[in-house]
């Protein structure tokens, strides 16, 4: 008896374990993404030769804690928000920003569309801190 429970605690856990593995996988499409991002550009750049605007530089995103990006100018709502940018975070910020981290500087509406949400994620985590282009994950 107390071996079979100690088997199906190993099996609850490991499934939680790949239950959250898969919940930060990314989903969307990277090329769909691109157009979406479109509407990103007005504030934020990405890929090589990319530099903070009216946002921060999105090189690198998936996995950079909030507020981290040299020399931009953060809001303190959103550098003291303990978030680190990963899927299940950046689906819920991109919905709705201003409602994720009250008193951002970031004044966009948010997206509409789970899918547009996980497309433009898809195409962001394509590039790394050096601006460099790689399959999404």
């Amino acid at each position: 008896m107390q071996a079979k429970v100690l088997i199906l605690s190993a099996a609850l856990f490991a499934g939680m374990a790949i239950g959250a593995q898969a919940a930060d996988t990314i989903k969307g499409d990277p090329k769909a993404g691109a157009v979406v991002f479109n509407q990103c550009r007005q504030c934020h750049h990405i890929g090589k030769g990319a530099t903070n605007f009216y946002g921060p530089v999105l090189n690198g995103l998936i996995g950079r804690p909030a507020g981290t990006v040299p020399g931009y100018n953060y809001s303190e709502a959103n550098k003291h928000s303990g978030k680190v940018w990963d899927v299940a975070t950046l689906t819920s910020y991109l919905k709705q920003p201003q409602h994720d981290v009250p008193a951002t500087y970031m004044t966009f509406k948010g997206l509409t569309g789970d899918q547009q949400i996980a497309d433009v994620i898809a195409y962001i985590s394509q590039f790394d801190t050096s601006g460099a282009e790689h399959e999404a994950k």
